[in-house]
């Protein structure tokens, strides 16, 4: 029977990290409709951040690297924060549920439950 340890939210979130930049580069298109219009290249910023994601989830399957990798997510989620806060800009003319003014709060919200992952991960300090 697996056993929870100290170190299992930080695998776990790395472990989510890898499956999101995984999904970056499957669904590109989908994720290029996150992008701020006012942001240039969207394609680039959905590979770069794919990346940054991969980046991440290896520096928290480490264990001497891990509370950097916890600061590292707290970073990178807390910057995708802008791509939903300016979704609220728009929500009067969505097309889809996650651009209406709840889907954009519950974006909001989920992503500060994300930060707030990470920020247990640094807190764990394993």
């Amino acid at each position: 029977m697996p056993t929870f340890t100290s170190a299992t939210p930080a695998l776990a979130l790395a472990v989510f990290l890898f499956c999101t930049a995984l999904a970056h580069f499957a669904f590109p298109a989908y994720f290029r409709t996150l992008v701020p219009v006012w942001l240039p290249s969207p394609a680039i910023i959905v590979a770069v951040s794919a990346l940054a994601e991969l980046a991440v989830a290896g520096l928290l399957f480490a264990s001497v690297t891990r509370v950097a990798g916890g600061w590292a997510a707290v970073a990178l989620i807390t910057g995708f924060q802008v791509s939903h806060l300016d979704a609220a800009r728009h929500t009067g003319s969505a097309t889809r549920w996650l651009d209406t003014a709840w889907g954009v709060a519950a974006r909001l919200a989920v992503n500060t439950a994300y930060v707030a992952w990470a920020l247990a991960v640094v807190a764990a300090g394993t």
